[in-house]
This record gives structure tokens, C-alpha cells and sequence, in this order.
């Protein structure tokens, strides 16, 4: 029981904490060296995993994990932010605050729209958060709810709280969605250590009835975290669909460190039955992990829309960043599509990106000549772009482009023919010194189409993405070159190759600049 004096003495901390770390937001410039101007960052201090993803009268919630006192991982808090459009975010004050010996680790959140849970006022639904209370004098992990009424602006902790609590030290990461058919609230949530994704059921959000478990399965290296179940049409068409189920590891991330794989299968309203029982990678690259999709996005918009922590446990605490440590990845749209050796997910970045397009320049049809081009005579440099390529390989053993370029550094996509596969070299991207794993190559498998390939990329301040093919096989990865290296190329390896077309955008930064 914590005592009234306490209790006080807290509040009054939180409340002092609150001014100091606007103060100290406020200083952030959006113009330091490795700062994402296309992606998500807090103003200052360590960010993880995003949390609570939902969309309300017409606002994308985005909470993430977030240390308040510093840039490094402790005291677990959601930081808050929210858009229009998935693109330019307005950050808010932290929405839940560890307090009382309980973190607040990842979760979910929805809108209640028939009031199950009884928060609401009578005016508009209750947004309500499903997130692990995580305490770290005894190591236990339940699940908590909190509810808010102005738009998620201000929230109250459920005075009943847990929901949840089966006395285990890995139980964690609820997501949270409502099923129609059976006129209840699903959730899945992680057994980490057992490798198995729980799920439960219940009516009004505060009693949860065990439903079954899944796993373990695939990849099962390290523990699973971050777990997410939703139903997608099959190729475009309404009438037939499928379940995925999407499950992260760390360690065991195909690249080392974290990672994620997904399952495609059947949910009934009780149990997920997965169809595959290979491993699937959802990204390629090192820097894709506790992925999340929104809840709640309108059904005339009829999109799955999800978003990442752009990091890696390998490193992340060490990246070269200041006053802020990790970014989240571009938002992605995700389908599925039947391909010769099964179903499979197609990502691909958001329309709403196309946003912050500057002036396009585009290449025509040409060779690419064995060896080098750099592309400033074309009017083509940059350390904030997307380019789209599609290229011919012909004879040539590898193709692709050079990113990021100046004296030293290079950050290659390339296309490895002979062997399939698609990849991203970062072993000359830059700062790589905090960590010897970091300096590597990463790839996917390719699908050439008619003897192409074609290339979708975003080129930020400190990463890339890439999205080869329709989709089928992403990369994404942070690299740290000097702002000076903006040069691109095409090059070509083991003989020519052909451009079949390249065009290229600038992108305006997301945040007010000086």
C-alpha cells in the first residue's frame, strides 16, 4: 500500500519532471547530426518499442516506450504523439508514467465504441490502453488497463488494476482487437521464455478469460515479444482472407539480435491454426522489430497499417545520437498475395508519404556500364530522398545503387543475380564503431519479374528502407554517414547492366524548421 505523503510527493515529482523535460524538448533543433527528417523521434531521450497505435476522430495515435530521464533504456513511461495523415506528428506530453514500482511496458489500445468497459462519459467512447505493468522488485509482469475521455489527452489508471496476473516474470506486450463475430475482445500477448503467444477473450476489457496458446513455432531462438494478430483479404479480393499472426524474437533476429516473423494461418475467435510452419521473416535488414499495427483505422479506408522500432538490442543503446536514441520506421500498408511456394506479406510505404515530394528528377532507359556512375551531373544527390528503380541485370553479377556516398562511405543496394537475393551493404555506411556486429551486409530473396527488379527506396539521415519487388522482401537499416556524403550512384559488377528507369524525389522534412 503506498502511503497518502508518498503518493503526494510523487505527483509533485512527475509534475516538476514534466516542466524540466519540456524545457528540454524544446531545445531540440530537428537539424542534429543523424536526425530522421522523415521518421518519428522523440525531441530528446531513449525511445523502443511503439505502443498503443489507434486511430480516433480522424488522429493516428502513436505512444512509444520512452525513459523520461535520460537516452538510454529505464523507467518505462508512453510518450505520446499524434497526426493527420501518418506523416507530421505533434508531440504531446508522456501519457502514462511509471509510478508506484510498475514500469509501464508495451501494449495496445482501442476505442471502446459501445462503452463495454463502462469509462465512458456518456459524450464520446473511452480510448482505452491494454499495457504490461512491469515491477522490478519482484520481476512481475501483469496486465493493466487506463482509460481516457478527452482523446487521449489525459489518462486514468483502472483502480482495478491488474487485469491480468498469473505470477509470471515474461508475460507481456497484450494487443488488443475487437471480434465481431463472437461479440468480444481478443488478446494475444507474449509467454516470452516459452515461446508462445497466449490468447484471451472478454467482454468488457477488465475480466479475461484464457482462451489457448500458440507455439512454439519457427523461429524460436530467443524470447517472443510483441505479438499482433489481424485478418487480411488474400490477393486484393474480399471473399477469401487469412489471419497473421506476427511474433517478434530477440535474441535469434535472422541477422542477429532482435527480429520478427509472421504466420499465416485461420483464427476461429479462440484458437490461431498457422498454415506454414517455416520461418518467415517479416524484414530482411537488422532494424525492424516490435512491430505494431493501428487499431481502429475507418473501414472506408480499409488499410492495415503497421510501424516499427527502427533498432536493433545488438546495438541500440550505443548508437551515435544526441540528445535522442532511435527513430520508428516509415509506416507501412500490408496485403497478402499468393505467390508459386505460398502465401505471402507485401509491405509497402504508406501513400501519404508521397507528401513531402519535392521536385522529381528521372533517368530514361540506358546502360550501366560496368564499374560506377555517380549521378550529381543528373541533378541527382541527397541525404533525405525516395527513388524508385527498375533495373535490368543482362549479364552483369551484381547491380544496384550507392547511397550516402563521400570520401569513404557508401551504402550499397545491390542485387546479387547469381544468387537471388537482394541486399544491403553497410560495412562502409559510416560510424560503425560502437559495435563490431554493426559494419555488415545483410540480404533477402529476390523475385525477378520478366528479368527485372525493381527497387523502392528511402534514404534518411541515418537509415535506409528498401522495398524490392511488389513488396514481398523489405531491408531496413540505420547507418551513420557524415551529412556531407549525399552522393548517388548506379553501379554495375562481372559486366554491364541496364537502367530501365530511375526517378527521384527530395523529401521535405516532417518536423518546423529554424
Amino acid at each position: 500500500m503506498t502511503a497518502p505523503g508518498f503518493t503526494a510527493v510523487l505527483a509533485a515529482a512527475i509534475s516538476l519532471w514534466m516542466v524540466a523535460a519540456d524545457a528540454v524538448a524544446q531545445s531540440a533543433t530537428y537539424r542534429e547530426r543523424y536526425r530522421p527528417q522523415i521518421h518519428f523521434t522523440p525531441p530528446v531521450n531513449w525511445m523502443n518499442d511503439p505502443n498503443g497505435l489507434v486511430h480516433y476522430d480522424g488522429e493516428y495515435h502513436l505512444f512509444y516506450q520512452y525513459n523520461p530521464f535520460g537516452d538510454r533504456w529505464g523507467h518505462m513511461s508512453w510518450g505520446h504523439a499524434v497526426s493527420p495523415d501518418l506523416v507530421h506528428w505533434e508531440h504531446l506530453p508522456v501519457a502514462l508514467v511509471e509510478e508506484d514500482g510498475v514500469m509501464i511496458f508495451s501494449g495496445s489500445a482501442v476505442v471502446d465504441w459501445n462503452n463495454t468497459s463502462g469509462f465512458g462519459d456518456g459524450a464520446r467512447p473511452p480510448l482505452v490502453a491494454i499495457y504490461t505493468g512491469h515491477r522490478p522488485a519482484d520481476h512481475n509482469q501483469s496486465q493493466h488497463i487506463a482509460y481516457s475521455t478527452d482523446r487521449g489527452r489525459t489518462w486514468t489508471k483502472y483502480a482495478g488494476n491488474p487485469v491480468i496476473d498469473i505470477g509470471a516474470e515474461h508475460f507481456r506486450d497484450p494487443k488488443v482487437f475487437w471480434y465481431a463475430p463472437d461479440e468480444r475482445w481478443i488478446m494475444v500477448l507474449a509467454l516470452a521464455e516459452d515461446r508462445k503467444v497466449r490468447i484471451y477473450g472478454s467482454p468488457d476489457l477488465k475480466q479475461w478469460t484464457h482462451l489457448s496458446d500458440f507455439g512454439p513455432a519457427a523461429a524460436t531462438a530467443g524470447q517472443w515479444e510483441c505479438p499482433d494478430l489481424f485478418e487480411l483479404p488474400l490477393d486484393g479480393a474480399p471473399g477469401e482472407t487469412r489471419w497473421v499472426l506476427q511474433v517478434d524474437l530477440n535474441p535469434g533476429g535472422r541477422v542477429g539480435g532482435s527480429g520478427g516473423q509472421y504466420f499465416i494461418g485461420h483464427f476461429d475467435g479462440t484458437r490461431f491454426t498457422a498454415e506454414n510452419t517455416d520461418t518467415r521473416w517479416l524484414d530482411w535488414g537488422a532494424d525492424f522489430y516490435a512491430t505494431m499495427s493501428w487499431s481502429d483505422i475507418p473501414p472506408e479506408d480499409g488499410r492495415r497499417i503497421w510501424i516499427a522500432w527502427m533498432n536493433n538490442w545488438q546495438y541500440a543503446q550505443d548508437i551515435p545520437t544526441a540528445p535522442w536514441r532511435s527513430a520508428q520506421s516509415l509506416p507501412r500498408s500490408v496485403s497478402l498475395r499468393r505467390f508459386d511456394d505460398g502465401i505471402r506479406l507485401l509491405q509497402q510505404p504508406v501513400r501519404e508519404l508521397e507528401r513531402l515530394r519535392g521536385v522529381r528528377r528521372v533517368l530514361g532507359p540506358r546502360p550501366i556500364r560496368e564499374g560506377t556512375t555517380l549521378l550529381e551531373g543528373e541533378g541527382i544527390a541527397g541525404t533525405t530522398l525516395e527513388i524508385i528503380a527498375e533495373l535490368e541485370p543482362g549479364v552483369a553479377r551484381e547491380v544496384g545503387l550507392k547511397l550516402r556516398t563521400g570520401p569513404g562511405e557508401e551504402t550499397l543496394i545491390g542485387v546479387d543475380v547469381p544468387a537471388g537475393r537482394v541486399f544491403v551493404d553497410r560495412t562502409r555506411s559510416g560510424e560503425s564503431g560502437f559495435h563490431p556486429a554493426f559494419a555488415a551486409r545483410h540480404e533477402g530473396p529476390l523475385i525477378l519479374e520478366n528479368g527485372r527488379v525493381r527497387l523502392h527506396v528511402f534514404v534518411d539521415a541515418s537509415s535506409v528502407e528498401v522495398f524490392a519487388g511488389s513488396g514481398e522482401t523489405v531491408i531496413t537499416e540505420r547507418i551513420f554517414p557524415a551529412p556531407g556524403s549525399d552522393g548517388v550512384a548506379l553501379y554495375a559488377e562481372g559486366g554491364p547492366a541496364r537502367l530501365v528507369s530511375l526517378e527521384v524525389w527530395p523529401l521535405r522534412s516532417i518536423w518546423p524548421q529554424p
